[in-house]
């Protein structure tokens, strides 16, 4: 298959079209045109073309996965599911199946976007700030696909609940007597 056109989109930076003589066009980024030596002209075997498609779907699913962490902080579970769940339209597919999520999702951790330790204390704190209960925010977190081994790490770093329900009390009773039993009760 000959490429007939090889340019930049003009909608998506660092984004480019490859143009094929059938008519097709393959979106890639400059890294396949790169370690592919793409060029218009160029002919390229079926077997290559083939590398060079699935090349293609790789980087876009990573593309999506950085997206879909831009929007906000994700654990591995949750970040895998987003990119293989279900599109609402049924008649298309998934952005990607289960070993491409996976690989993406690698990637991302090696390079430090994709943390879920992090993820866990994040989590905790900002519930255990609503006044969630340890067990409640462990709901939380198994809920999120965080991994088990983070969880005891993440609930450490809270604040006691004990210094919440003593303010609590002392803005209720408002200096009150404490020895009288009414009070007190």
């Amino acid at each position: 298959m000959r490429i007939s056109k090889l340019a930049p989109s003009n909608h998506i930076q660092g984004r480019w079209l490859c143009h094929l003589e059938d008519g097709s066009i393959l979106r890639i980024t400059e890294n396949e045109i790169v370690a592919f030596g793409l060029c218009s002209g160029l002919e390229l075997p079926p077997e290559r073309l083939g590398e060079l498609e699935q090349a293609a779907r790789a980087a876009a699913v990573r593309d999506k996965a950085m997206d879909l962490l831009a929007a906000r902080p994700l654990s591995r579970k949750e970040l895998v599911d987003k990119l293989t769940a279900r599109p609402r339209n049924k008649d298309k597919e998934p952005i990607a199946d289960r070993e491409t999520a996976q690989a993406a999702a690698d990637r991302l951790e090696e390079l430090g976007y994709l943390n879920d330790e992090a993820y866990a204390r994040t989590v905790a704190d900002h519930y255990a700030a609503k006044g969630w209960g340890p067990g409640r925010i462990k709901d939380e977190l198994y809920r999120r696909g965080v991994p088990r081994e983070y969880w005891d790490g993440a609930l450490e770093e809270m604040d006691a609940p004990d210094d919440a329900i003593d303010a609590f009390l002392q803005k209720k009773l408002r200096g009150a007597d404490l020895t009288d039993p009414k009070t007190y009760q």
